[in-house]
């Protein structure tokens, strides 16, 4: 088995630098789309589904959160 190697000198950011804003951004996005998802199923009548919606929005929430104060420290410190 072969050693991972690192990528960020193709990049200019370490991997895990480039992880963590990546991972960062997915939330954000994530977040944006659950919106429209939960509208769709508020629109069509089905409070269960937005219901599942609305958790995983509140959990992508919750990993934007922490990627963001993450990131706010690294770039600090």
């Amino acid at each position: 088995m072969s050693t991972p190697t690192e990528t960020g000198d193709v990049t200019g950011t370490k991997d895990k630098d480039y992880n963590l804003i990546w991972f960062t951004e997915q939330c954000l996005s994530n977040a944006l789309r659950l919106e429209t998802y939960i509208q769709d199923a508020e629109r069509e009548g089905d409070s269960e589904l937005a219901e599942l919606f609305r958790k995983a929005q509140s959990d992508s929430r919750k990993g934007a959160e922490r990627g963001k104060a993450l990131l706010g420290t690294r770039m600090r410190g």
